[in-house]
């Protein structure tokens, strides 16, 4: 391994209908990695819903002292990017934004996502092509996911949208919704994930893309899974062991449906798996980040 690279800068890039997208980047400059980075695969980190670009900082960190040029992106209406316009929160509408930020970059991408985000990966992997979208990772989703697992993350977000009273609530809440992951001894982390307005602490996310009705589940299902039968590229599926999110029985629908599609699954993590095993996550994506490499 290289020396450490940096720490990432903050960029922006355009969206779609102009909207202005906050990411992180490592590696973007002249130095020896960046240099090194410039014959890999871009890294592109899509989060999910309610999370943002920190959600990827260990993980961003290591790929990058790996020598590569790496993207973590604020999804619009999350963390720095944009409110969308009439709360336009819809999957296709992430696609076109992740389709003109592969355009500025302009180079090839590996995407890694995590569940909204992976299913955006799928879509944008799908209509980019081969070419363009090299590997994609998919953290904890499959197009058949659990609809009760997913209503548990809806109930969640829903239940603290007029936010807390204090750091230490927002702490107390997130213990209880993740109770397998040892809680932190001090609350100041999740400034990252929140914002102060009027004495109260909201999570830093757009409410109106929880509340604004959304298109028909079974035709968006049908979508992700024309998309992921019809990719070429090695996939990788990470599934957390303790996700109610995604079963074994969606695990195995979706490796006899996509064609290169490989799987590992982390035995202390949940749906958030990135977050709750970093170290297993992050040498699980570095070994399969580093098998595309070879001839």
């Amino acid at each position: 391994m290289s020396a450490a690279s940096s720490g990432p800068q903050t960029v922006e890039f355009s969206g779609a209908g102009g909207i202005t997208l906050v990411a992180d980047e490592w590696n973007r400059g002249s130095s020896l990695l960046a240099n090194r980075a410039a014959d890999r695969p871009t890294i592109l980190m899509l989060h999910g819903g309610g999370q943002n670009r920190f959600s990827w900082k260990n993980t961003g960190q290591i790929l990058a002292d790996d020598g590569f040029h790496v993207v973590a992106l604020d999804s619009r209406g999350h963390g720095d990017s944009d409110r969308a316009p009439d709360a336009d929160y819809d999957v296709e509408t992430l696609t076109a934004d992740v389709m003109h930020v592969l355009d500025a970059i302009g180079r090839p991408v590996l995407i890694i996502g995590a569940s909204m985000g992976g299913l955006t990966g799928i879509l944008v992997a799908h209509r980019a092509g081969s070419e363009r979208v090299t590997q994609l990772v998919l953290v904890d989703v499959v197009p058949q996911f659990e609809k009760s697992g997913s209503a548990r993350i809806r109930d969640f977000m829903f239940s603290n949208i007029d936010g807390f009273e204090s750091l230490e609530q927002a702490a107390d809440a997130v213990a209880a919704y993740l109770p397998h992951r040892t809680k932190p001894r001090s609350p100041e982390g999740l400034k990252k994930n929140l914002r102060l307005r009027d004495g109260r602490w909201y999570w830093h996310w757009d409410p109106a893309f929880m509340t604004k009705p959304g298109d028909d589940p079974e035709l968006r299902t049908e979508s992700f899974e024309h998309a992921a039968s019809s990719l070429t590229i090695p996939v990788l599926l990470i599934r957390g062991k303790l996700s109610d999110v995604v079963s074994h029985e969606g695990v195995q629908h979706f490796l006899a449906t996509v064609p290169r599609a490989e799987f590992v699954e982390l035995s202390n993590a949940g749906h958030t798996a990135a977050g709750d095993d970093n170290d297993a996550f992050s040498e699980a994506v570095v070994a399969f980040v580093e098998r595309g490499l070879r001839p």
